[in-house]
């Protein structure tokens, strides 16, 4: 929306609070500490920084924000807090524990719904793309330099690359792990896939690429949001309702969200070249939400829809995120 001074007042409020290479998952409010139980808050610092300098052209800025952004580098290679280090093979190990540090983060009691410890299939598409992004920014603001340390992110970016092609990939149903754990969970189906074609630097080729976006399509798309796992996964849930313990349950596990159809939808629109026929495509899908911003709050798009009938909205009935995504797919349709 070109508002570059407010967005770049965000970013250097998020750069205050760095704390050992991690960003807040949730922000002070009077005297209370700033919380920063997240993997990928970050690394999607990083990401910002690059899709505000590529809208905006602002050189000045990739200077200001890049001491904060080696930070989070650094930190991420050596290790961090919650178990947030980059391993031998070049992917990102998070979490251990209670802890909960990707966005599916629930906790009851001592009750994981989602566990998702060791290595996530997002946080590590999230990792390849902050490496792609410091080393332009190096080579950028450190041009000539015999030392650049372009070359070593780049390194970086190719082992995190090998890893990820070599150990995330299921050939038997054309998609991605969602974690590398050791446990059940790795296979499981889940929309959190959907950033490693997304993102502005990626790992796949053309050909996993589309057929990862086709998958989520067929097990996870819904016109209101991509199901959070699969309905045939057998911990699927249909519905989100009734007391804490029980919404809690389902929350991450079948809940449709609305936020993650951005993703989809940029990843839709790259595998298929940006057509005009896909163009048309995605804006005959999108005239669905119409509908949701005249239900739950006027305007809005909201947080969640029930797994199995995503019809009424639940959840935050304004979600900044889900707003944010969709803009996003506008963006791109206008500009491609």
């Amino acid at each position: 929306t070109k508002r570059f001074d407010d967005a770049a007042s965000i970013l250097r409020t998020f750069a205050r609070y760095e704390r050992n290479g991690l960003m807040p998952n949730l922000f002070p409010e009077g005297k209370s500490e700033p919380m920063y139980n997240t993997a990928d808050a970050a690394l999607l610092f990083i990401n910002c920084v690059w899709l505000y300098y590529k809208a905006s052209g602002d050189e000045k800025m990739i200077e200001e924000m890049y001491p904060v952004m080696e930070r989070i580098i650094d930190f991420y290679m050596n290790g961090t807090d919650y178990d947030i280090r980059m391993d031998s093979d070049g992917l990102i190990t998070a979490g251990s524990g209670m802890d909960q540090v990707t966005w599916m983060d629930v906790r009851v009691g001592e009750i994981l719904p989602t566990p998702r410890h060791g290595k996530p299939v997002e946080i590590n598409a999230y990792w390849y793309n902050a490496l792609r992004i410091m080393a332009e920014c190096a080579w950028m603001l450190r041009r000539g330099a015999a030392e650049d340390p372009g070359i070593r992110y780049e390194a970086a970016a190719e082992q995190t690359k090998q890893s990820f092609t070599e150990k995330f990939w299921m050939e038997d149903k054309h998609c991605l792990k969602d974690v590398l754990s050791g446990t059940k969970a790795d296979c499981q189906i889940r929309c959190n896939q959907i950033w490693a074609v997304s993102m502005p630097f990626t790992m796949l080729d053309p050909e996993k690429e589309r057929q990862v976006t086709d998958t989520v399509f067929e097990k996870l798309y819904t016109p209101y949001g991509l199901r959070t796992l699969e309905e045939a996964d057998p911990e699927f849930k249909p519905e989100y309702g009734g007391e804490v313990l029980k919404r809690d349950l389902a929350y991450h596990q079948g809940t449709v969200w609305v936020y993650p159809l951005g993703a989809y939808y940029l990843a839709y629109l790259k595998v298929n070249g940006y057509s005009e026929s896909a163009k048309n495509e995605v804006r005959s899908q999108l005239e669905v939400l119409y509908s949701a911003l005249r239900e739950g709050c006027i305007g809005q798009l909201p947080e969640i829809y029930d797994g199995a009938v995503p019809v009424m909205s639940k959840g935050c009935f304004a979600q900044a995120w889900s707003v944010g995504e969709v803009l996003r797919v506008y963006e791109a349709l206008e500009k491609n």
